[in-house]
């Protein structure tokens, strides 16, 4: 029996490779590498298991088309470097993957995808029906178009949301680091941590311990907080390299295997704790917190001693203790504007069009923040 039954098991695999598993400066796109992994991934579809495919790699790409030394330091540069790129890294893909009888479609996301509500559903369909088809999805961040303000930051965050998004029974991170270890090892000893079944298992453990060649934007700290959201909402996760990309999905003990820590939240749980992007806050006293922490109450204004932010009604906001600790994501019921006359009060003092909750508990999730040591 394979080590890791749950992956070896996976009927639906997200696999996140980075830029710098596929490519290399001054060169650019590394399409042995690229052909390597799709070699693999090509024999996981042959086995009648699903794949969608996270891919870095469009900037890097682009660079040497555009004559373009390391990466762009401006957006529009990295934007028109991924324009060029990312016809170039789909096609190397499609080519790759046709000698494998596998079609290959294209989906271009950027964080407004997921943060809305009814993007992100439009985007779960998508998939769907992508891989009703029998088609392998290629998922990148629409960097031709995304601003600083709306960008997922990595590809890691970006593939821990589309495991969620896509329904998948396992999340494979790749890159050029053979697993998450328990201190840097380019400075002295450290030992290869083999599974983290909760955040307080990778004690002081070391978050910048991922090689950097110039391409990438990620590091060991992204593919941490990547695996803890995915392994939080049901989703297990192995991290390695890209070398022992078929070993990992067979299952083999290799990498570091962050085990499930939750059960799989419903879709609107997910979306709004993970993939929602706050637009202020609301600061609670303590018998708020103790209610919405301990009974699943609502937030009422009389639980509310401040507030935080320019936002609108329905928009997200993070409910946030005496002590700084953020307990809560919900779904604003009144813009920020309106808020100051309300707060301390009792509802029976209210108008009665102010005498609806804050935050009703169905537009409700709590919050436990990953300890990353």
């Amino acid at each position: 029996m394979s080590p890791r039954p749950e992956i070896a098991g996976a009927r639906r695999v997200v696999v996140k490779v980075g830029s710098s598993s596929l490519t290399s400066l001054p060169g650019g796109l590394d399409e042995p590498r690229l052909a390597a992994l799709v070699d693999v991934l090509g024999a996981v579809h042959a086995q009648g298991r699903e794949v969608v495919l996270v891919s870095s790699g469009a900037i890097a790409a682009g660079l040497t088309p555009l004559g373009v030394v390391g990466r762009p330091r401006d957006l529009a540069t990295a934007q028109a470097a991924a324009s060029v790129g990312q016809l170039r890294l789909v096609q190397t893909y499609a080519d790759a993957f046709a000698r494998h009888d596998v079609t290959v479609g294209q989906v271009l996301l950027t964080a407004d995808d997921l943060t809305r509500r009814s993007h992100y559903r439009n985007a779960q369909r998508t998939l769907e029906r992508l891989l009703t088809f029998g088609v392998l999805p290629i998922v990148n961040e629409n960097d031709t178009v995304a601003t600083e303000e709306i960008r997922f930051g990595d590809n890691d965050r970006l593939a821990a949301l589309v495991a969620h998004v896509a329904r998948a029974d396992a999340l494979l991170l790749f890159s050029d680091v053979d697993g998450v270890y328990d201190g840097d090892p380019r400075q002295g000893p450290a030992q290869l941590l083999d599974t983290v079944r909760d955040p307080a298992d990778l004690g002081e453990v070391s978050l910048g311990t991922a090689r950097r060649n110039g391409v990438g934007t990620g590091g060991m700290a992204t593919k941490v907080e990547a695996a803890l959201i995915a392994a939080q909402a049901g989703v297990p996760v192995v991290v390695t390299s890209a070398a022992q990309a078929a070993a990992a999905l067979a299952g083999d003990q290799v990498g570091t295997r962050f085990a499930v820590m939750g059960p799989r939240p419903r879709a609107r749980q997910f979306w709004l704790r993970f993939a929602t992007r706050p637009r202020g806050r609301l600061h609670l006293d303590e018998g708020a917190v103790r209610a919405v922490r301990e009974r699943g109450a609502s937030l009422l204004p009389a639980g509310v001693t401040g507030v935080a932010g320019e936002f609108l009604a329905d928009d997200p906001v993070e409910l946030v203790g005496p002590d700084g600790v953020v307990v809560a994501r919900g779904l604003v019921a009144y813009d920020a504007k309106e808020l100051p006359p309300l707060l301390g009060r009792k509802t029976s003092e209210l108008d009665p069009e102010y005498r609806r909750e804050l935050v009703h508990r169905d537009e409700m999730v709590l919050v436990r923040r990953p300890s990353l040591g």
